[in-house]
């Protein structure tokens, strides 16, 4: 049996500028994940790490950086345990490369006369891992977008390593017409079918995902913490075990989270709430420096409830990764007896339900936005004709 950690996209030193002051923090995070998946490593005795591109986030990362990652790969050197790496479309192998300015693999502890280490590139397109019993495969190109499909030429069957395991590896994304057109690398599901690989490890697409195209099998690992506060299906690595039994090849793929942050929804009903202090406690009983959180306000809130959620998030940013409340509740509609026509109440009030009642008996021909600026109108005439101090 053949056992495969693979991952991709780490994006270590990304700057991240829609968190703020968060975003150290988070490349801190990304790291964490990073080691977490040199640890699962260890605890799962695999053979081979795969690293598909945009290890990291740019080619322009201090030295520590890369130092602080050839430390992990030289645990892994420690134990045996080999690392192949291709460059992706952030950190792609330019003129300008960070495989070009600095040899990870010396700096990992990996020697001429040893295969601990392995960057591909466009000079060096397979590895043959002799004591895995496998040939590692990866056509990079000098530019970060490619002349054409990193499989067009890649045939197994050329091979005469005399390896058991073939494995490919790209980082781009598979052919989605209309999607992927202006995508810098793509493939397609054909072009992996014809390569006659056992397993291509992908990288660039930040969700976990898998599939087969005649016998090989690919996935993407996703990013073993989210790049952006919308990536919900990030934050795993893959396991891969490769094994032949009874004549029959077998390639098995297993998620394994490393990531800490975590993704939540929630939905509060305003009619339910009394006042914003009420809100802030309500969304302060989740803290958690881990958690990316979205709430809306929904349903129909009381007049007398007037909540500022920017002043919500900035009260509670502290609080967790990242923070975004949105209110798409609606204010109510008059109950009771209306006051009478004739009066100034009684005519805004008909006036205005009128027209609301217009355009949401129609939405296709109103936009939703504009029934919903007209029934808060509603809210703050009647606060304003009964007296009521309003602040906007």
């Amino acid at each position: 049996m053949l056992r495969l950690l693979h991952t991709a996209d780490v994006h270590l030193g990304a700057r991240h500028a829609d968190l703020g002051d968060a975003a150290a923090a988070h490349r801190e995070r990304q790291f964490a994940a990073f080691r977490a998946s040199v640890d699962l490593a260890f605890a799962e005795k695999v053979d081979i790490v795969l690293i598909a591109g945009d290890l990291f986030d740019s080619n322009t990362q201090p030295k520590r950086s890369v130092e602080r990652v050839a430390a992990e790969l030289t645990r892994l050197v420690d134990a045996r345990i080999r690392t192949v790496i291709i460059p992706g479309t952030h950190d792609c192998y330019d003129r300008s490369s960070i495989y070009r300015a600095y040899d990870l693999e010396a700096m990992s502890g990996s020697g001429e006369d040893d295969d601990l280490v392995t960057v591909l590139t466009p000079d060096r397109p397979s590895v043959h891992l002799a004591a895995c019993d496998v040939e590692v495969h990866a056509v990079v190109f000098p530019t970060k977008r490619a002349p054409h499909s990193p499989l067009r030429d890649l045939k197994v069957a050329s091979s005469d390593s005399g390896a058991t395991w073939h494995i490919g590896m790209v980082h781009g994304s598979i052919a989605i017409p209309d999607k992927t057109d202006r995508d810098e690398v793509v493939v397609t599901k054909e072009e992996i079918a014809a390569t006659g690989l056992d397993y291509l490890a992908l990288g660039h697409w930040h969700s976990a995902q898998k599939g087969k195209a005649r016998s090989t099998t690919y996935a993407y690992s996703g990013a073993p913490e989210p790049v952006a506060v919308n990536q919900g299906g990030a934050g795993n690595v893959l396991l891969v075990e490769l094994e032949v039994q009874g004549g029959e090849r077998y390639v098995r793929v297993e998620e394994r989270q490393v990531g800490r942050t975590r993704f939540e929804k929630v939905d509060i009903d305003g009619a339910k709430l009394g006042s914003q202090p009420e809100l802030a406690k309500a969304i302060s009983a989740k803290a958690d420096p881990d958690l990316i959180l979205e709430v809306r306000i929904t349903g129909v809130r009381p007049d007398e409830l007037d909540v500022r959620t920017q002043e919500v998030e900035e009260s509670l940013k502290g609080s967790f990764l990242r923070l975004r409340v949105r209110d798409v509740s609606m204010p109510a509609l008059s109950q009771g007896n209306l006051p009478s026509p004739d009066t100034i109440v009684g005519a805004f009030i008909r006036d205005v339900e009128a027209k609301v009642a217009e355009l949401e008996a129609d939405p296709a021909d109103a936009p939703a936005t504009e029934a919903a600026e007209l029934r808060d109108v509603l809210r703050l005439g009647r606060l304003l004709l009964s007296g009521n101090e309003v602040t906007l």
